[in-house]
Parts: C-alpha cells; sequence; structure tokens
C-alpha cells in the first residue's frame, strides 16, 4: 500500500489487529472504508477465518469493487491461532475466483497476510 491508495476492508471483527489498521491508515493518509461502502478500491484488506464464508466466493466478491490492477490483501490467523487457514487451502483458492498469491508476509502478531491480484494483472 501507498500513500493515495483507496482501501476498503472487509471481514472486520472484534478480533483484527487495530495497530495494523492505524499503521495502514497512515500510510495511505485516510481512514480505511468500510466493507459497505460502494465504490472502486485501490486496495481491498479482506480478514478472513476458517469459519467465514466460503473463501473461493469471498475473493470473488472481493473484486466487486477492486479496480483494475488492484490488489486484495487476504489476512488470515496465524497458525496454531483459532480461525487459521492454510496456504495451501489460499493457493488453491485463488486461481479460482481468478487470482494469483504474489506474496506472503507476517502482517501482524497474531495475522499473516497473502497479496492477489488478479491473473490478468500478474507478471
Amino acid at each position: 500500500m501507498a500513500a493515495g491508495d483507496y482501501v476498503q476492508e472487509i471481514g472486520y471483527d472484534d478480533d483484527v489487529d487495530l495497530d495494523l489498521c492505524q499503521a495502514i491508515e497512515t500510510i495511505i493518509g485516510e481512514k480505511i472504508a468500510d466493507g459497505d461502502v460502494d465504490d472502486v478500491f485501490d486496495v481491498i484488506l479482506m480478514w478472513w477465518r476458517s469459519d467465514d464464508d466460503d473463501l473461493i466466493d469471498g475473493l470473488v466478491d472481493a473484486q466487486v469493487t477492486l479496480k483494475d490492477g488492484g490488489v486484495v490483501w487476504l489476512l488470515t490467523p496465524k497458525a496454531n491461532r483459532p480461525g487459521h487457514i492454510t496456504p495451501a487451502e489460499i493457493s488453491e483458492a485463488a486461481p479460482t475466483a481468478g487470482m494469483h498469491v504474489t506474496s506472503t508476509v507476517s502482517a501482524a502478531e497474531d495475522w499473516a497476510g497473502f497479496r492477489l491480484v488478479g491473473k490478468k494483472n500478474y507478471s
């Protein structure tokens, strides 16, 4: 993410990492938009847990408000934490949703981050 990026957050719940959200808002220079905002975004910040709906459906839905060339950051609890989704599950779901995992990061103490882009934007 970079200054000026327009970011939407979906999957917000009481377990999200607020320090990470504040750091992102500092970088982009504005508040992160709620999941119910109907607009087109540069980045979708997607908090996802194993007991949420189907991951493929979630990734497809996230792309509805994502601009061409935009990025989805999928955040899931790290291994051995409630709600963890394995990297294999994400790698399997991404292509079915028309996406590709380009990198992974330790996003926060309890959250792993997976950067996904549309297949046509992968280079």
